[in-house]
């Protein structure tokens, strides 16, 4: 496991990225989404289509490589010292941002329904989220405390 340590790492990083771009993004295509949809009712069919291939073909995928890769490097023998506090604090901040992301496919088909009930403020809002836990996460990943 060790020798692909570095392999399973590179990556986790790139999948990490592409994630995180998906959770940063989609909020904000949200935000569009409700405030235009009042405006121009013809856009919604364009806006849950950009909202569902982002889900599908980017955010699912690297969510999923994501786990994997971290999985594997936190199961490499020596890699992580569990009586620190940083790998919990990583841990669930993961989890937290694994939520975030069921959540925002929970908005979507809300908003597929045309059910949608938050406020492109609140959607604004919600786009810090991930931006608070990537603080937490790599906090966490380069002080190790």
């Amino acid at each position: 496991m060790f020798t692909l340590y570095p392999y399973a790492k590179a990556l986790h990083i790139m999948a990490v990225l592409s994630w995180m771009a998906g959770l940063f993004y989609l909020p904000r295509l949200y935000v569009y989404h409700v405030e235009q949809a009042e405006k121009v009712r013809e856009i919604i069919p364009i806006f849950l289509t950009m909202e569902d291939k982002l889900l599908r073909l980017i955010m699912r995928p690297a969510m999923i490589v994501t786990w994997v890769a971290g999985l594997f490097m936190v199961l490499t023998p020596g890699i992580v010292d569990w009586s620190y506090v940083w790998p919990w604090t990583k841990g669930a901040s993961v989890i937290a941002m694994t939520v975030f992301h069921h959540w925002l496919l929970i908005r979507h088909k809300a908003f597929s329904r045309d059910q949608n009930t938050l406020s492109g403020r609140q959607y604004r809002l919600m786009n810090e989220v991930p931006t608070l836990l990537m603080v937490v996460i790599i906090v966490s990943v380069v002080f190790k405390f």
